[in-house]
């Protein structure tokens, strides 16, 4: 049974959420944030990557910065202003991007049901990273992000969502990116939570440190409360929750900067020990089971050789994987694809031209373009309790951090 909760949202002013709204704080560095955020006083970016706002090389994970984001939060509060909705609701929150739309259902999810495995995972989550983002909760007592969540969709769930986007909305703003953010906000919000505790599962597709940092910082105020009763804000963490059959994932593609001492000859005739290669090959490959490769300003097409035993294993037929283990690994020396400096990974939507323009410029050797992870493929590997390869997934469109706020 998947839980969802209404919240009383803390939200700019519909005249000023243009300007508040920011790209998620993880997908910026600081030297980008700091720029998308210049001349605008009101960017959430000043409290979600506050050390913009400090001299630069300040330790991003210093005490001073974790200060900023709360001065900077008060800021915002009394200036945008932000207001506190006087009742509890839930949200419709709509992304169009070009020819693609996906509404989702702003609610509050369980942390009980994150911790036992309701809500499934599929990716490892890095300690310095929690770190940062529970001290940055408990800091600002708010969840200032959500986490984008799905589940198998329910033709219920569509016919409600459907039907009450004809009202009018709360916010409807143009990122500058082109893609198009609407939230509306739901008077009547039972039949939906009734709605859920139909959906066995949800899933976590993109913002597992968020998850895993709410967690933690709920364990923190669970010890620090003189009278638990599990009801508490704190229990619950912010999300976004889309079908699954409205969900896009673009490609992660990979450069490698150097071909591990082989001449472009030998690296070739590695390949072909486990791969057919064909020449002048589509920069994307048609379907799953086939890579393209840049190499030396031409592209070349993979596919598993007829001879080549194939993978088991709900992890190990994933092209990634494949692409990791019969190639990265065993021809480039890239035995942790984490750790290596010698591998980049390129989001699908800079496209194969950025692959060419890497390698063209040699800043990289080789370049590899994968047919992207599919939705049914990730719930797989959730289901199966196991884990997804680093970089398999890069969602598109993305959520807006600032719009609405769950305070803790």
């Amino acid at each position: 049974m998947a839980v969802i909760r209404p919240f009383r949202a803390l939200r700019p002013q519909p005249e000023r959420a243009e300007q508040v709204a920011s790209v998620p704080y993880d997908v910026v560095n600081t030297d980008e944030a700091r720029a998308l955020a210049d001349g605008n006083p009101f960017s959430f970016l000043h409290v979600s990557r506050p050390e913009i706002d400090l001299p630069p090389g300040t330790d991003i994970h210093s005490d001073v910065v974790y200060r900023k984001a709360v001065e900077n939060f008060q800021r915002l509060i009394a200036t945008a202003p932000l207001e506190k909705e006087t009742e509890p609701s839930l949200y419709l929150y709509r992304l169009i991007m070009g020819d693609h739309e996906q509404i989702g259902v702003v609610a509050c999810a369980s942390i009980d049901e994150y911790d036992n495995g309701t809500i499934r995972k599929h990716e490892r989550t890095r300690r310095d990273k929690e770190d940062d983002r529970t001290r940055h909760m408990l800091m600002l007592k708010a969840q200032t992000g959500p986490v984008f969540l799905t589940y198998r969709a329910r033709p219920e769930i569509d016919e409600q969502v459907s039907a009450a986007t004809t009202a009018a909305p709360l916010f409807d703003l143009t990122a500058p990116d082109g893609v198009r953010h609407t939230i509306w906000r739901l008077n009547e919000t039972e039949s939906l939570v009734k709605s859920f505790e139909s959906v066995p599962l949800l899933y976590i597709a993109d913002g597992h440190h968020r998850a895993a940092s709410a967690s933690r910082a709920r364990t923190e105020l669970k010890q620090q409360s003189f009278a638990h009763a599990g009801k508490e804000d704190y229990n619950y963490f912010l999300t976004v929750i889309f079908p699954d059959s409205q969900m896009q994932i673009l490609a992660y593609n990979r450069t490698v900067h150097d071909l591990n001492g082989l001449s472009r000859e030998e690296f070739l005739n590695a390949i072909r020990e486990n791969f057919t290669i064909t020449e002048n090959a589509s920069q994307e490959p048609p379907k799953r089971g086939h890579w393209s490769m840049y190499l030396g300003g031409k592209w070349y097409g993979l596919q598993l050789s007829p001879a080549a035993t194939l993978p088991t294993g709900t992890v190990a037929m994933l092209d990634v994987s494949i692409l990791q283990d019969r190639l990265l690994d065993p021809i480039l020396g890239i035995k942790d694809i984490r750790t290596d400096k010698r591998v980049d990974f390129i989001g699908g939507l800079r496209g194969t031209e950025e692959l060419e323009r890497l390698v063209n410029e040699a800043k990289a050797a080789v370049a590899f373009s994968l047919f992207p992870t599919t939705v049914e493929e990730l719930l797989m590997v959730s289901d199966a309790n196991e884990i997804m390869p680093p970089k398999s997934t890069w969602f598109e469109p993305k959520l807006r951090d600032g719009l609405l706020i769950h305070t803790i």
